[in-house]
């Protein structure tokens, strides 16, 4: 394949982009990179020298470029227009629905994601992942919302990705309509706090009824109660 002559990355995008189709019969071993790299004429000991570490480092790397291709997704939607939930909805959506054609390989990479040595990577990976969409949508926290903020939406997109390989609705509209629930759940959840924390500053303030009560007492003891 012509073209692909640049950095090592790019042949390794291109190594595993040409490798999603033979995924569901190879897996994501090297039979599969292989075939892959043959296929765009770098010849398939390619992939062994590009991917020495085999399943775990292409399922590692096809993580980190369904990354970067979501980021160049997202940047031609007016995200600036819409409301914090359906940013977040849109970048989900269009994290996945790029991978629609190959969801096979993708259900793959989840089966092997638990096991060693890809565990760490993966976790990594999914962290890669709700950060990236959340600095795409224009987040800019540097706070401990920084961190919630992030642990939040990784639930939501492992329990969107996970419904999402066993959707079987026309254009995935089941998945949008789950999305869109897991979203609505998780923005009440300031609203709760804040209205849990309203609730406790109308409760008597303990320390002031302690200071009452100690107040009585020692007023007690001095007059031989």
């Amino acid at each position: 394949m012509s073209g692909v002559q640049a950095t090592p990355d790019d042949q390794r995008d291109a190594i595993v982009m040409a490798a999603l189709p033979h995924v569901p019969f190879d897996g994501w071993g090297l039979a599969a990179l292989r075939r892959g790299a043959d296929s765009i004429g770098l010849g398939a000991d390619a992939a062994t020298r590009l991917f020495p570490g085999g399943a775990a480092a292409a399922v590692a790397h096809f993580m980190a470029l369904a990354d970067r291709l979501m980021v160049s997704d997202l940047a031609t939607h007016d995200l600036a227009s819409m409301k914090i939930r359906e940013r977040i909805a849109t970048a989900v959506k269009v994290r996945l629905q790029r991978w629609q054609p190959h969801k096979e390989a993708v259900r793959r990479a989840l089966a092997i994601a638990p096991f060693p040595p890809l565990a760490g990577r993966t976790i990594g990976g999914w962290y890669n992942t709700v950060d990236a969409i959340w600095r795409a949508i224009g987040d800019k926290s540097v706070d401990f919302s920084f961190y919630t903020k992030r642990a939040l939406l990784a639930g939501v997109y492992a329990a969107t990705l996970f419904y999402w390989i066993d959707d079987t609705s026309e254009d995935a509209s089941a998945t949008w309509a789950f999305l869109d629930r897991r979203i609505a759940d998780v923005m009440k959840i300031p609203k709760l706090r804040a209205a849990a924390v309203e609730s406790l500053r109308m409760l008597p303030n303990p320390m002031r009824i302690a200071q009452k009560v100690a107040r009585r007492l020692g007023g007690g003891l001095r007059r031989g109660f």
